[in-house]
């Protein structure tokens, strides 16, 4: 059963996200400006979105392949955004990072990232001294005989 979300769109003119096939499992989203992003430059392009995450989830944002194609990146790697991110002014960016050579150029209504509504459990820490006999070898070590 598919969950009811609420969303604010600041540009109406601009669609809803939307999952493009049928086995999609993540929605795409649009830039609502239109941005010149210089090489070595990050801009945050906001995606015309305040979405209202339900309890016990949060939405991850994550780049597009077609975003990397282009030249850019998300420059926090993934974004994450709250249940309590939903005010008036919450309006969701993506931070995009041209780590090409190149201007890049973004149309307004542009596809530039994805989005996810996960589920999450939050956890109690019980602090230990310690918690295993035995260490697996460091960061980097699977695979190394």
């Amino acid at each position: 059963m598919n969950k009811k979300i609420k969303i604010k769109r600041i540009d109406k003119s601009l669609p809803l996200p939307e999952y493009k096939t049928k086995g999609a499992v993540a929605f795409d989203i649009y830039s609502r400006i239109g941005a010149e992003i210089k090489p070595q430059e990050i801009k945050l392009l906001p995606t015309n979105l305040i979405i209202k995450v339900p309890a016990g989830h949060f939405l991850l944002i994550a780049s597009r392949s077609g975003t990397f194609k282009k030249g850019l990146m998300m420059a926090n790697n993934i974004g994450i955004v709250d249940q309590d991110f939903n005010g008036p002014e919450d309006e969701i960016n993506f931070a995009a990072y041209n780590f090409s050579a190149k201007l890049v150029k973004i149309e307004v209504g542009e596809r530039i990232a994805q989005g996810l509504i996960i589920p999450v459990k939050k956890v109690v820490w019980q602090e230990t001294e310690k918690i295993s006999e035995k260490s697996r070898g460091g960061f980097g070590s699977t695979g190394k005989k």
